[in-house]
């Protein structure tokens, strides 16, 4: 069994609207919480890193799992939306929906394109970020597959 370790580096100078910074590896931002939930919206915030978690987590899996079976992709976009809730002031992360846009080149085959809209809800399912937040956070997909003219 392999086990990778991630470290972060946080600090945080004083109250709820101050403004921190975080370090871990190739991540070094400024934190604060945002305007949405009346902060001062400087740097990234948790809502923002658990969304881009989330997002990259599944984009990667969906690349890797597009290579082995080596599917003619053309290009893939992605926009995702993170959903907060706040009833009586507490906060919940509800949902999260991905939307990604993959585009085949020409000369995919009819199997392919098949094979290529299993493995978009396939990488929802095995990201291991989507794993770890499921049961919590409702995931959603809305994909768009299209062939390049």
């Amino acid at each position: 069994m392999a086990l990778h370790h991630f470290h972060l580096e946080a600090e945080w100078p004083g109250g709820r609207n101050s403004e921190g910074y975080i370090s871990a590896g190739n991540l070094q931002t400024k934190i604060s919480i945002p305007p949405e939930m009346d902060g001062p919206g400087v740097g990234t915030n948790p809502d923002e890193m658990l969304l881009g978690a989330a997002a990259t987590c599944y984009i990667i899996s969906l690349a890797a799992m597009f290579e082995r079976a080596e599917l003619p992709v053309a290009r893939i976009s992605m926009t995702s939306e993170g959903m907060v809730d706040v009833t009586e002031g507490i906060f919940t992360y509800k949902k999260i929906i991905h939307r990604p846009n993959v585009v085949l080149k020409k000369e995919a085959t009819d199997q392919q394109i098949r094979l290529t809209g299993k493995l978009i809800e396939k990488a929802e399912k095995t990201c291991m970020i989507s794993k770890a937040i499921r049961g919590n956070v409702e995931l959603g997909l809305e994909p768009a597959l299209q062939i390049a003219e």
